[in-house]
């Protein structure tokens, strides 16, 4: 029977790779592994280090993340000489999330993984950078798609603000082009006071630590004249960014 054009599958769909039977598994760890043997394979099953799926017939069928765990299992036994209790406990890090220690490592065991840097969070640089635009009201509302009751809203509950001569820079646009997409979805700038005064509060926490940091670097004898403050900032907004990842993977 044909098969209806609303049912085939997309030309341009990726196939799903076809399990294999034990036997193709076999042939493909053989090269690195001579001594693997079926009856080795079906003693790592029942230890509970493997968990391959099983045909209508009851055959054994292997995805390529099972032929991997294999790998990791026969060469955990073959060049660490670890028992099957260690490698269990490896096993259970790795689908917990944690990662293969690079080779060379003190430890083989996994290991939790390295902080990687955020690019979508701002740098130290970018904190203490002033940038050089100075725009008109006008030109803010413009640039940011902002009618006047919003903008003027902004302006009273202290989400934006004019400098000495007026004008508004790059943070104030940056934070007229948010408040502006976030009316989109009928927040309005009375919802954004928390954040001004979370901002706040976060500023003078920083303040406060800066004069102690700057006075232990010089008394330990440091040369260092940076200033610690937009690191520290960078380290709040971390935070921040992280306890709201947390809260919603927590619901």
């Amino acid at each position: 029977m044909p098969v209806s054009p609303s049912r085939s599958p997309r030309a341009d769909a990726p196939a799903a790779p076809r399990p294999l039977t034990i036997g193709a598994v076999l042939a493909a760890l053989a090269p690195d592994f001579p001594d693997i043997s079926i009856s080795k394979i079906r003693f790592l099953e029942a230890e509970g280090l493997l968990a391959p799926g099983r045909t209508e017939s009851g055959y054994r069928t292997f995805s390529s993340e099972d032929v991997e765990r294999l790998r990791y299992i026969l060469t955990a036994q073959r060049d660490r000489f670890w028992p099957l209790k260690v490698i269990r406990e490896a096993l259970d890090k790795l689908e917990r999330g944690l990662e293969p220690a690079p080779n060379g490592a003190v430890s083989a065991r996994p290991q939790v993984p390295a902080r990687a840097a955020d690019p979508h969070l701002p740098t130290a640089a970018d904190l203490a950078r002033h940038g050089r635009l100075r725009l008109t009201d006008v030109e803010l509302r413009e640039a940011a798609g902002l009618d006047k009751p919003t903008f003027d809203a902004l302006l009273t509950y202290g989400l934006l603000h004019p400098d000495s001569s007026g004008h508004f820079g790059d943070a104030s646009l940056a934070v007229a082009r948010s408040a502006g997409a976030l009316a989109a979805y009928g927040i309005e700038p009375r919802h954004l006071r928390p954040f001004r005064t979370a901002a706040d509060r976060e500023i003078g926490l920083v303040q406060q630590v800066v004069p102690p940091v700057r006075g232990r670097n010089r008394g330990a004898g440091s040369t260092t004249r940076q200033d610690p403050t937009a690191q520290i900032l960078v380290e709040c907004i971390a935070l921040h960014t992280a306890l709201v990842k947390a809260g919603l993977a927590a619901d």
